[in-house]
């Protein structure tokens, strides 16, 4: 049964796999002591007032990586919780640019990170996600690109993860937001040629 003491504050939220043309996805990381630690999760957030799923989408993939698209998929709408009317909208975005993140003092921590699509989801098998849209939208992309071919002569710089001796093993490439902005993701500004 729907709480409706709290339905009039109940908002919708979207999340993005951002995917380069290299097959890079955008992976933020931030500590969260309230839930034990630091975590792995995706661009999102809540919907505001008079705003679609997808403008939404567009948004947070905006404030939260610094990153516009081109080319945007439904990848599609899931109850959050059973107790709640808000639904979460899933996303691919494709045919990215960088641009410098927009963080309210709230996201001041977050990092940005282009990972494989195979770590992201490695990451979220072993529970380093804390909300489990992330997880559902990078499994669903994942079906949505399978075959695809990737740019060829890109690849990520080795390197230990910021998140603990788990991560040692994957690989990583972080942005450089000092990239001028409309550096094509998978460009010098994010991703190292091979």
């Amino acid at each position: 049964m729907t709480d409706t003491s709290r339905q009039g504050s109940v908002r919708d939220a979207s999340v993005v796999v951002a995917r380069g043309a290299d097959g890079m996805v955008a992976v933020l990381t931030a500590g969260f002591p309230r839930h034990g630690g630091a975590y792995v999760f995706l661009p999102g957030g809540r919907r505001e007032d008079g705003e679609t799923p997808e403008a939404c989408a567009r948004r947070e993939l905006r404030e939260e990586a610094g990153v516009a698209a081109d080319a945007w998929r439904p990848l599609g709408s899931y109850a959050i919780t059973l107790n709640s009317p808000a639904r979460i909208h899933l996303f691919l975005a494709e045919g990215l640019t960088c641009g410098p993140q927009q963080l309210t003092a709230g996201e001041a921590d977050f990092e940005l990170m282009w990972w494989p699509m195979a770590d992201a989801i490695r990451a979220a098998t072993q529970g380093r996600f804390l909300l489990q849209g992330g997880p559902l939208a990078l499994l669903l992309a994942q079906q949505v690109t399978a075959g695809r071919p990737e740019r060829p002569g890109s690849r990520p710089i080795g390197g230990p993860m910021p998140l603990g001796p788990r991560r040692r093993s994957m690989r990583y490439v972080r942005c450089v937001h000092g990239s001028p902005p409309g550096t094509p993701v998978g460009g010098s500004g994010c991703v190292l040629p091979g």
